[in-house]
């Protein structure tokens, strides 16, 4: 598999689920903070119905890791970035209602 690169910041390894494209690119259009985000693996799941939902999980090395969750599916994403979680928080919720 070829790591390919979207505007240099957002790595596309794997599938991207549902709308989950249109909120990544908006949430890296507007913060400079943000060096990238990896899309990981796919998973079904039963509780991920209607709009996109993303939650910061836990702190990794350069960043943070968090779950987007909708179409019946669940996807790791790893952000990096110099933001607090908090802050990473607000930006993700603005990103999902522009690109909604």
């Amino acid at each position: 598999m070829r790591l390919r690169a979207n505007q240099g910041k957002l790595k596309i390894e794997h599938s991207i689920i549902g709308d989950l494209r249109a909120v990544l690119d908006r949430l890296l259009a507007g913060n400079p903070e943000i060096r990238s985000v990896i899309p990981g693996v796919i998973r079904p799941v039963r509780d991920a119905r209607g709009q996109i939902r993303i939650r910061v999980t836990v702190p990794v090395q350069n960043g943070w890791k968090a779950i987007a969750l909708s179409s019946g599916a669940r996807q790791e994403l790893f952000i990096s970035t110099v933001l607090g979680k908090e802050e990473l928080d607000r930006r993700l919720e603005r990103a999902i209602k522009a690109a909604g």
